[in-house]
């Protein structure tokens, strides 16, 4: 198994070096670069010939912002996934990197290994929400407001089977976790999700929950 190229992006020196023992324990991931500030990640990027898979990324770089990176790094290289490394009380520039093409977000604080599965969660082409985030999400993805007294039956292209898939994805699981809630492997439910984002002509988990919810498909 080819390992995940990651570049970590944090301007607390101690932090960035408690990052960096934690993952690199990890099997699956390469350590490829870091940086202590947005502009200095964008030089060393500009400099790799092999660029990363995965950017984790703080939210709260000074000068730069992880959203104005965000941006950049997507429009530039628009191979490379970005994971935004958070806290609490950031919500609302979180849901502006989502906008800007960040996959996701992990919470500062979270277990080693819930981090590492969210990474490769972000290289398999997914996204990682918290279920707190995803109505706000809805709002700011600009989806009409349901009709007050109204509520159409809902229509949904999507199986039986891949309605519960989109509803684990929705409260926040990862591949793995959903795949042993629902008793499948995680290449049953990656191959779901495909389907799903192909029938509801979206991209990513973000895109899927938000439009899973807006057409009804999916509640919270």
């Amino acid at each position: 198994m080819s390992l995940i190229r990651l570049f970590v992006v944090e301007d607390q020196p101690k932090i960035l070096k408690n990052q960096l023992k934690l993952l690199e324990a990890a099997p699956e991931l390469q350590i490829v670069g870091t940086a202590l500030s947005g502009e200095e990640a964008l030089e060393e990027l500009e400099k790799m010939d092999e660029k990363p898979h995965v950017i984790l990324c703080d939210l709260g770089l000074p000068r730069m912002s992880g959203i104005e990176v965000t941006e950049k790094v997507r429009a530039t290289y628009p191979g490379v996934e970005i994971l935004i490394f958070t806290v609490f009380e950031e919500e609302e520039k979180v849901i502006g990197a989502i906008k800007a093409g960040a996959a996701g977000y992990m919470l500062k604080g979270a277990e080693a290994h819930k981090i590492v599965e969210g990474i490769k969660d972000v290289h398999q082409g997914g996204s990682v929400i918290q279920p707190s985030l995803a109505r706000r999400l809805l709002q700011h993805f600009n989806a009409p407001p349901e009709k007050e007294g109204l509520k159409p039956e809902v229509i949904t292209p999507l199986t039986n089977r891949e309605v519960e898939c989109l509803q684990m994805i929705a409260k926040g699981l990862s591949n793995s976790e959903a795949a042993g809630v629902l008793g499948l492997s995680k290449a049953t439910v990656r191959t779901h999700l495909e389907h799903i984002y192909q029938k509801l002509d979206v991209t990513n988990r973000v895109e899927a929950v938000t439009e899973g919810i807006r057409q009804g498909i999916i509640d919270l």
